[in-house]
């Protein structure tokens, strides 16, 4: 006779097989840490997963929208924002001390988790010394929903201030379709123009969606 095995609560599954074995109901029953009257965590976070439509919404819900759910309240909010900001920092100091030729996944991690959530169009550059490594961040820009007025010459005032060798540009779709327009490709082209007099490279330029991104080195663009 075979016995079928108990599956394993997330706890014991994370020690078990690794963090990255989790779906994301297990990953957020860890964080709910205990269910309701009606639903063991798990179920819960089934639930919850399931009217919010997906972790991403979930994770950028509004205090209002998150607080009407059963079983979630100001305190899990809280958490769930810190967490994300947690996260943020994180990736940010992964990426200082990475070669971003090394690492473009990591690249796209972090420019994901800073702008997918926007609801305006932020243009974002990374600066990076003769090694690759980000120097800083920064939000040159912010616009609307569906554009963003960008600088060439401002962009190239702070490369210089940074003492930069490269950047990577970045900005965001608020409509979460990632594909550049022609816009983006013209703007694109005007700050590497800009560039080139000062012998700054530009590597990449990535448009961020939600679940999707576009590079332009990838595309052969840059």
């Amino acid at each position: 006779m075979i016995l079928s095995q108990t599956p394993l609560m997330p706890r014991e599954k994370l020690l078990k097989f690794g963090v990255e074995s989790l779906s994301d109901a297990e990953l957020l029953a860890l964080f709910l840490r205990t269910g309701t009257r009606n639903f063991s965590v798990l179920a819960l976070s089934e639930k919850l997963l399931s009217e919010f439509g997906s972790f991403y919404h979930l994770m950028n819900a509004t205090h209002a929208e998150f607080c009407q759910k059963h079983g979630l309240g100001t305190a899990k909010y809280t958490q769930l924002k810190a967490v994300v900001e947690l996260s943020q920092r994180y990736l940010k100091v992964q990426i200082a001390h990475k070669n971003f030729l090394t690492s473009p996944a990591l690249t796209h991690h972090y420019l994901a988790s800073h702008l997918a959530h926007k609801e305006q169009e932020i243009f974002m550059v990374l600066f990076l010394d003769n090694q690759n490594h980000v120097i800083v961040t920064k939000e040159m820009f912010i616009g609307t929903y569906n554009c963003v007025e960008v600088h060439p010459r401002e962009i190239a005032r702070y490369a210089l201030q940074y003492n930069a060798a490269g950047l990577i540009l970045a900005h965001n779709h608020p409509s979460g379709i990632a594909e550049p327009s022609q816009a983006d490709r013209d703007i694109t082209q005007q700050i590497i123009k800009t560039c080139d007099l000062l012998d700054i490279r530009i590597l990449d330029h990535i448009v961020i969606g939600k679940g999707e991104y576009v590079s332009f080195a990838e595309r052969g663009w840059i």
